[in-house]
């Protein structure tokens, strides 16, 4: 059985489509390495690359993708809704078929040494490759962005990095490690208002005493209240619930959803889990759906 790694790096650029272009060129030119999906947001200026392939192929698809986001972006003059410490700024491993996460722990640290000894470019390992407790979540690792971390990083030993050098170029930082898979998820409410986007992001988010395995936050796009989430377990804390919730905490405001959308590729399942849900299909088998059942 061929063994399958899903990598998601996100770059820090969602404006200039050439830049674009050329770190997704970069990454597909790497012989394995299949681009599944490229999803831009120019207020947001970032973009977020989902490809696979066997584990040394996104090893090197995700290299070359950082070595010519070092090239074409730079941060001191980035600026965008989405906090981010580097050009490319988080690089993620996830298990699909015949790896497992211990074997993705070890290709982030082999990445992460790679670009720390030949970009130069300081790395923080987070999720299940951290190398202590307070780095697992990728906030704390990103926590002060590209300008607070330029003022840290060589002067408080809680920021030195796990591998390269405890200074800022232009590419900033980049977080590397080893998860599940990641559902990235927003709303949008029908206010412009972003201060209502952020009050309820603040009640749906874990670490302000909300849903476990929800990071959330609220920002404005295209001047619409926006509530950004990463869910990192879909199945302890479901779409759909996450959904209701910022229905419900939206109407104490009097704002309603219009819509939401998903950044990147999720796990059919997590469609499914939702469907059953609205729909109230108790007692529902995957093997109901006649394409399921086609493939099997």
């Amino acid at each position: 059985m061929q063994a399958i790694v899903e990598c998601v790096p996100n770059f820090s650029e969602g404006r200039r489509q050439e830049v674009i272009d050329a770190i997704v060129a970069a990454i597909a030119a790497v012989p394995g390495a299949q681009v599944l999906d490229v999803q831009s947001d120019a207020d947001h200026n970032r973009t977020v690359v989902t490809f696979v392939g066997e584990p040394e192929a996104a090893l090197e698809g995700a290299f070359q993708g950082a070595r010519q986001a070092a090239e074409l972006i730079d941060l001191e003059v980035h600026r965008g809704a989405h906090p981010r410490m580097g050009a490319t700024d988080v690089i993620p491993f996830i298990p699909v078929r015949g790896v497992s996460m211990d074997d993705c722990v070890a290709l982030a640290r082999r990445l992460g040494q790679r670009l720390g000894d030949e970009l130069a470019i300081p790395v923080y390992l987070y999720a299940k490759a951290a190398s202590r407790p307070e780095r697992e979540s990728l906030p704390a690792v990103r926590k002060g962005e590209y300008e607070g971390l330029r003022e840290l990083i060589g002067s408080d030993p809680s920021r030195a990095p796990d591998f390269g050098p405890s200074r800022l170029g232009p590419a900033g930082a980049t977080a590397v490690g080893a998860r599940p898979f990641l559902i990235a998820f927003n709303v949008y409410l029908n206010t412009g208002d972003v201060e209502i986007a952020k009050k309820i992001a603040k009640t749906l988010r874990f670490s302000s005493g909300g849903l476990r395995f929800v990071q959330a936050m609220g920002v404005l796009v295209e001047g619409q209240a926006q509530v950004s989430m990463n869910l990192t377990d879909f199945r302890m804390t479901a779409m759909h619930t996450a959904l209701e919730m910022v229905r419900r905490e939206a109407a104490r405001y009097g704002a309603l959803v219009t819509h939401s959308e998903l950044v990147g590729m999720l796990p059919q399942q997590a469609l499914l889990d939702a469907a059953c849900w609205y729909l109230q299909l108790d007692g529902f088998h995957p093997e109901q759906v006649l394409e399921n059942r086609l493939m099997a």
